[in-house]
């Protein structure tokens, strides 16, 4: 693997798990900051990634693109850090299990509210898929909440994973973003939830990546 990797990101996007986790292993890379309505649609990044949208990720092999792809492929790449329970199939890949439906489940319904041109035409139908999405995110929500129904600190356990920071990343977005004035939900109706949200909060990385981001 390359020195140095280069990470294309959007400050407001959920590419920001990814420099997390580049922080927390210590891994070398240089940012590309992008903007959705500019940079991110020219052709010198579609060239790159053709999809254009954030996260991805240059190596050495080529382009990585997709928040639990680059996640997982962290994790391998620094088996050291013990971000992923790598040499478990299972374990492994229940922990991608959670970080799809993440993606394709909780992502969607965040996407419904903020664009929703993505999913349907005309205003009548943004209006209704941001109407349904509170409810959307609190079935998911509590979903998750049991989960952490057992005890444990983190998504996969006791030890700290790649899906911790992705959850926390919706989890944040869930108790700072509006609809029409009004919060989408409400963290502190689910208190594992919560309690995970502050323990990964406090992490240096993470520190560090939002005190940088705010700067």
């Amino acid at each position: 693997m390359t020195d140095e990797l280069i990470f294309y990101t959007n400050p407001m996007s959920r590419g920001r798990i990814v420099r997390w986790m580049l922080e927390e292993v210590g891994q070398p890379y240089k940012t590309e900051l992008l903007d959705y309505a500019t940079t991110m649609k020219a052709p010198a990044y579609l060239a790159i990634n053709p999809k254009g949208r954030v996260p991805a990720l240059l190596t050495d092999r080529g382009v990585l693109t997709e928040s639990p792809v680059i996640l997982g492929y962290i994790a391998q790449t620094h088996p050291d850090a013990h971000l992923a329970a790598i040499g478990d199939s299972f374990a492994f890949g229940d922990m991608q299990a959670f970080n799809m439906f993440l993606a394709i489940t909780v992502h969607v319904a965040f996407a419904h509210v903020f664009r929703p041109e993505r999913y349907a035409e005309g205003e009548a139908a943004a209006r209704a898929m941001r109407a349904k999405a509170p409810e959307s995110l609190a079935a998911a929500f509590a979903l998750i909440e049991e989960r952490f129904a057992d005890g444990r600190p983190f998504v996969q356990g006791e030890r700290y994973t790649v899906a911790d920071p992705y959850l926390f990343t919706f989890s944040r977005w869930l108790d700072t973003r509006r609809l029409d004035g009004r919060p989408l939900g409400a963290l502190a109706d689910f208190p594992h939830v919560a309690a995970h949200h502050a323990r990964v909060g406090d992490r240096p990385a993470v520190v560090k990546v939002l005190a940088a981001e705010a700067a």
